[in-house]
């Protein structure tokens, strides 16, 4: 029977098992795929830690990991228009992502350009597509100046990349060691940590005209001050504390027009994935790891044999 990589109760590393599982059967609307990658989150830790999405129910045991893949469809299910079987699709997954056999909804599927091997596209629908979404939802003018906090984690790249095609000047802060990175991708690199609103007043001293925030809390707090029409706040990492400070949560349009989208991005070359590293199923508790660290440098993957 095909594998899968999951956790049996909420909790630490200790939860996690690779098993064997029935292959899922697509419902109306849905589609069978055969997975050959799939991205690794940090929401993939966070949810067997008990981290829950707004609105989502307590989850299913034992519960696959992973939120994006790529692969080829093998079955479509009932009331499926525009999909085949043996065509190359990526998206989110309904039964989870580190597995060789997932079930998709065709509306947050997207037919997989030639352009991008299956390890790229399937890195897309978390990470970029969140980076995306919050660009569209505050629209900067080209020429305008960027806050972008988290600058070096995975929607942090995205959106530099992301924002830099469309003319905007970019100030990102993250950490001192990933000050080359970020300022490779364009952006002008500010050092995270306590005392973080002044060094970006020292490097943008015009000031910025938004901010899209990654990491939440105490940072949140301090870059908050540096816009004083709060709309042009928004936050993927402390959403309650960003309305609460005046701004908005980042709105996720989650539909496969975003995700057409940022592969056109990708395969035009404005949006490089940065695929750093790759392990087969069997070593997927190696990948989550890394993830977990939080020291990682680009996107991992999970490729099947």
């Amino acid at each position: 029977m095909p594998k899968a990589y999951v956790f049996t109760r909420n909790g630490g590393p200790e939860t996690e098992a690779l098993v064997e599982r029935e292959v899922p059967a697509p419902g109306p609307g849905e589609l069978l795929v055969a997975v050959r990658a799939a991205g690794v989150n940090p929401v993939d830790w966070k949810l067997r830690s008990g981290f829950r999405r707004p609105g989502e129910g307590p989850p299913v045991f034992p519960a696959v990991f992973g939120s994006e893949v790529a692969g080829t469809v093998e079955r479509v299910g009932p009331g499926v228009e525009g999909f085949e079987v043996g065509q190359a699709v990526f998206g989110t997954p309904r039964t989870g992502g580190y597995t060789e056999y997932t079930v998709l909804s065709a509306e947050v599927t997207a037919l997989k350009p030639d352009g991008l091997s299956f390890a790229e596209a399937a890195v897309l629908p978390v990470a970029a597509a969140t980076a995306y979404d919050g660009l569209q939802q505050l629209g900067p003018a080209g020429g305008s100046t960027l806050l972008i906090t988290g600058a070096g984690g995975g929607v942090g790249v995205a959106a530099v990349q992301i924002a830099r095609h469309m003319g905007v000047r970019v100030v990102g802060t993250a950490a001192a060691d990933k000050k080359a990175f970020v300022e490779s991708l364009g952006a002008v690199h500010v050092p995270s940590g306590p005392g973080v609103a002044e060094r970006v007043r020292a490097a943008a001293p015009d000031g910025v005209d938004a901010v899209f925030d990654l990491v939440g809390g105490d940072t949140l707090k301090e870059v908050a001050e540096l816009v004083t029409d709060r709309t042009r706040l928004i936050s993927a990492g402390g959403k309650p504390l960003a309305v609460e400070l005046g701004g908005a949560a980042v709105v996720r349009a989650r539909n496969a027009a975003v995700f057409d989208e940022v592969a056109r991005l990708a395969v035009g070359g404005a949006l490089r994935t940065f695929v750093t590293g790759s392990y087969p199923l069997d070593r997927a508790a190696e990948a989550l790891r890394a993830v977990e660290s939080g020291h990682t440098q680009g996107k991992i993957v999970i490729e099947m044999g």
